[in-house]
């Protein structure tokens, strides 16, 4: 698609921010005014719009389109948001372990236990480490306290750490991504430590790497919008 508008602005309502382009609201797939909660947020949108070149890159809004997911989606349902991010919680990986007699055990003692200890110390929890890939069920009292902690948050906040949590397939990761000393980086590293160990042992495949790559820029994204909507 060409580019059709000359300037990207940003203007307030008494329900918040919007990117208007020259003078025209921008609006969600459901035509929605994508109106967003943070001025920071609605700054980083109009950036991504003045950024485009003659020939409009639909792949380079990183930002819109977590927008458009937390009003048109997360916003109408977030029930089913939340319902989602504890299905992660019942089968989060960093509760998975290798046996303990294994290398990779160790490793993830290492990245992985502190993340854990630190979720269930910040929320008053317990969760359950589990040998191998049987499944095992989380306490019901944790998983109810996890409840109230995400119904505590605003759409756009649940649409952010819905894409971290499902790119990492972990709810401690989600969740620890929010707090204010976290690093984006560090945790997409614990997330993809199990792959990154098999690429180590067997070797590395270069459309694999590209994937690894894709996933890593997904969730900095989504870091980056939740740290835009809660700043």
């Amino acid at each position: 698609m060409k580019r059709f508008y000359k300037d990207a602005s940003v203007e307030s309502s008494d329900s918040g921010f919007h990117v208007a382009l020259d003078g025209r609201a921008v609006k969600t797939p459901q035509a929605t005014v994508q109106t967003v909660s943070t001025r920071r947020l609605a700054d980083a949108l109009a950036a991504e719009w003045r950024a485009q070149g003659e020939t409009i890159d639909p792949t380079s809004f990183r930002f819109r389109d977590h927008a458009d997911h937390a009003i048109d989606l997360v916003a109408r349902n977030p029930a089913g948001t939340i319902d989602t991010l504890l299905s992660f919680a019942e089968t989060d990986t960093l509760c998975y372990r290798a046996n303990p007699d294994e290398a990779l055990y160790r490793r993830q003692q290492e990245v992985w236990e502190p993340l854990v200890a630190a979720l269930e110390a910040r929320e008053g929890i317990g969760l359950e480490r589990i040998n191998g890939i049987i499944h095992r069920p989380q306490p019901q009292a944790s998983l109810e306290t996890l409840r109230r902690k995400l119904g505590g948050f605003d759409g756009f906040t649940l649409a952010g750490l819905e894409a971290m949590t499902s790119l990492a397939a972990s709810l401690c990761i989600g969740l620890a991504a929010l707090e204010s000393d976290a690093e984006a980086d560090m945790l997409w590293d614990a997330a993809e430590l199990e792959e990154g160990w098999q690429a180590d042992l067997w070797g590395r495949d270069e459309q694999a790497e590209i994937r690894r790559s894709e996933r890593r820029e997904n969730f900095r994204a989504a870091f980056d919008f939740v740290r835009l909507v809660r700043t």
